[in-house]
């Protein structure tokens, strides 16, 4: 792959990492369910501006931008797409902390709880 297509990759969409998509995988196991897809959107909300939601979804809209991660699906909205281009979401197991993380590298500034950014 060639610097510019590794560019264009980065800036086409989220990048779910190899520890996410297990972890998203496991919890679709447990939810017995093979229709859901993981949405990740961004919302006006919290002390910078943005907020990110992370659920999972089973609908379909027009518009959504797919990507398969070794089978599992994540979908983000249209008008969440520009906010998410080149997005990596990684899962974090640690003594100090456990859950999904975002690295955005459209995020100008972000508040001291990292839960939202402008």
């Amino acid at each position: 792959m060639s610097v510019q297509d590794e560019k264009a990759a980065v800036s086409d969409g989220i990048i779910l990492s190899d520890a996410a998509a297990s972890k998203v995988k496991a919890l679709l196991e447990q939810e017995g369910r093979e229709d859901l897809a993981l949405r990740v959107a961004v919302q006006p909300g919290g002390c910078s501006g943005l907020r990110y939601q992370l659920f999972f979804d089973e609908r379909s809209l027009d518009g959504d931008v797919v990507k398969d991660f070794d089978g599992v699906k994540v979908v983000t909205d249209r008008m969440s797409a520009p906010y998410l281009g080149g997005a990596s979401i990684d899962f974090v197991d640690t003594i100090e902390k456990q859950g999904f993380t975002i690295d955005n590298p459209n995020a100008t500034g972000s508040c001291a709880c990292g839960d939202s950014f402008s």
